[in-house]
Order: C-alpha cells, then sequence, then structure tokens
C-alpha cells in the first residue's frame, strides 16, 4: 500500500534512481495558507550531503507544486508535488544487480514481485521519505493553526545517551542532537564507524506540544496506535514508545499513574495519552533506528539464482540514519495529527451542528 490516512490522507510515488519523488496530498481544507517557503525548509533539513554525517548523494529536493493551490492557499482538491531526482549516480549499484544485500529489502522484495530495481533500492529507498517531508509540511501548516507544536532530536547514537532534552539546540546541531554535552561524542562515533566502513543505530525524541483532548479513534484508530505504525513504516526503524514506553512495566501502577488536578495531570508518564486519545499533556515518543544496512564491509550473501557470494557495497550512505530520519518522523506524526483532528470534528452533535449553524 502507497496510501496513508483517512480524512488527511497522503500516497507517494517514485524511486531512488529514477525521474522523480513525490505524493499527493488529499482531504486538505480549502483556504489553507500554502506557504511554500516553509515546505521547502522543512525537505532542505531532511535533504542529503549537508555534512560528514549524511550520505554524500547532493540533491537539491526542491519541491514544485503541481495541483490544488490557487494563489497561496488549499483550494479543497488534491496537493501534488513532485521532487526530481538530479544526483543518482546508478552505476555504484551495478555490482549488486543480482546480488541481495544483507539488512535490506532486496531480498523480500524480489521474493515478494519477482522483478528487482537494484538501483539504490528503487521504491524500498528513504530517498521515498523526502515525499513524506513535503506532505508532512502540509500537515504541519494545518495543525500549527490550532497551536499543535512538533518538535524532534537525537536523543542516542551507538549507545551514547543525552541526559538532558534541549529542543532549542537542536537547529544548531549537524545532527540535531538534544545534549550538547554529549553531542561531541556521538559525532565521534558517526565518524569512527564511517571510517571503518561501518554504520551506528540511533534513538530519536519527538514532542508534539499544544494538543487539545480528544484526539484518537477507538478502538482499531488509536492516536497512539497509528503514531506507532507511522512511525514503524519509516525506513530502519524497529521499536517505538510512547510516553515511558519499557521503563513502564518496570514500575508499580502507584508510580506509573499520573495523578490528576483541576489545572492538569502532575506527570507525564503516559506521553499525553490515555485510552488510545489525547489528555491534552504533551505526547512523547521515542523511535528507534537500526544501524545503516549500507556498509562497506564484505559480507556474505546470496544471489537472485541462490549462489553464495561474497560481496563489498559502493554507493553513497548515511553512517547513521536517525538523523536525518528525525524530520521525517516528525512528518510522519504531523500526517497522523491533521488526520486526527479532521475525524475528531463530527464525534458530537454539538460539533456537527455548531458547523452547519
Amino acid at each position: 500500500m502507497n496510501q496513508f490516512g483517512r480524512r488527511f490522507a497522503f500516497s507517494t510515488f517514485g524511486e531512488s534512481h529514477g525521474k522523480a519523488i513525490g505524493c499527493v496530498v488529499d482531504g486538505v481544507p480549502a483556504g489553507l495558507d500554502i506557504d511554500e517557503a516553509f515546505i521547502q525548509a522543512e525537505l532542505d533539513r531532511r535533504k542529503p550531503g549537508q555534512n560528514a554525517y549524511a550520505t554524500a548523494r547532493k540533491e537539491a529536493d526542491e519541491v514544485e507544486i503541481l495541483s490544488g493551490v490557487f494563489e497561496g492557499k488549499s483550494t479543497g482538491t488534491p496537493i501534488a508535488m513532485v521532487i526530481y531526482n538530479t544526483n543518482q549516480k546508478s552505476k555504484d549499484y551495478t555490482n549488486i544487480k543480482d546480488v541481495f544485500r544483507p539488512g535490506h529489502a532486496d531480498f523480500t522484495y524480489w521474493h515478494k514481485y519477482g522483478i528487482r530495481d537494484y538501483r539504490g533500492g528503487g521504491r524500498s529507498s528513504a530517498r521515498e521519505t523526502a515525499a513524506r517531508v513535503a506532505a508532512g509540511a502540509i500537515a504541519k501548516l494545518m495543525i500549527g493553526n490550532i497551536g499543535i507544536k512538533i518538535q524532534s532530536g537525537v536523543i542516542e547514537i551507538a549507545g551514547i545517551t543525552a541526559k538532558e532534552y534541549d529542543f532549542n539546540h537542536v537547529p544548531t546541531s549537524e545532527i540535531y542532537a538534544l545534549d550538547k554535552n554529549v553531542e561531541q561524542a556521538q559525532k565521534d562515533a558517526i565518524l569512527e564507524a564511517k571510517n571503518r566502513h561501518d554504520s551506528v543505530g540511533g534513538v530519536v525524541r519527538l514532542n508534539v506540544s499544544g494538543m487539545p483532548i480528544g484526539l484518537g479513534e477507538p478502538l482499531y484508530y488509536k492516536l497512539d496506535a497509528l503514531l506507532a505504525d507511522a512511525m514503524m513504516g519509516i525506513n530502519a526503524a524497529k521499536a517505538v514508545e510512547i510516553g515511558d514506553g519499557m521503563q513502564s512495566v518496570r514500575e508499580f501502577g502507584s508510580t506509573n499513574n499520573d495523578p490528576i488536578r483541576n489545572d492538569g495531570f502532575e506527570s507525564n508518564h503516559s506521553g499525553g495519552i490515555l485510552g488510545g486519545i489525547s489528555n491534552g499533556d504533551d505526547v512523547n515518543l521515542n523511535v528507534y533506528f537500526k544501524p545503516t544496512p549500507s556498509i562497506f564491509k564484505e559480507q556474505h550473501t546470496t544471489t537472485t539464482k541462490e549462489v553464495e557470494v561474497d560481496f563489498a557495497l559502493k554507493g553513497r550512505h548515511d553512517p547513521c540514519v536517525a538523523i536525518r530520519g528525525s524530520v521525517v518522523c516528525e512528518a510522519m506524526a504531523a500526517l497522523v495529527l491533521a488526520d486526527m483532528v479532521l475525524l475528531n470534528m463530527g464525534r458530537t452533535m454539538d460539533g456537527v451542528t455548531n458547523y452547519y449553524r
């Protein structure tokens, strides 16, 4: 499936080394101010080739809006956007034309479809996530109108973990680090692995503030379930924690519950979600990314003809995908929340009658 969402939905198209990638966003209310500079700025945060901690592939990632916008406002019809690929080096992949790269989707795509686009992984490449960021920027513009704000940053790289979270520091950091005190150690770990032709994993922290009460559709479209679904659909994501996550299983009910007062909750172990519905507190989640599977060490694998071989990969790849992945996490969270905002509007008769009055 290439679609996501119900009321606010999007689909993406394109491959890593194809002519272009892009998306179609449907369900955007008419009259939304479409800030093209903001959309481009979001893509610029994710684009490759910016420093030593990302892939050397240089793509401008310039977005072009094809439909659904007139005189700077959404028309209520599908918004189509395209990003042209300009820096492909498909020849880097000719040595793996018939070889499955360990840790990649090559093996499963081949056995599922029987057709192989070996150029950077084709549709399974994280290159596709640029289209998600473009769609997510539209969602951010919409939910920003009701005061919802999404922030992210990297809290762990190669086991080096942040002790404090400073979202104001993230824009100044080449690796989007949340803790400036461990940032250099995290950078060193990335470069050390890169110099050894290896890679490292990382953890992204996502914070959503300005949340209204009531977003989430029980029982089978819960806010936390859909957020986890969205995050796990990002390339290399292997785990998601909502609120205290795994730590909560080590607690007692008396320490894990969030006591309530008239002015709000005294703590936020739940991560802002109860019963699959937002409770008005900040939504917090962690997304765990595995080490980039594209490494330049010789590895054991097989070919499409089931011949066992040893091979070394070529190409340009991120030594830590969690860094640019943090921007994609924000985009997917925004898309989930935009969908939930629209779904929630008709949940009470007051909401319906107030609109049609």
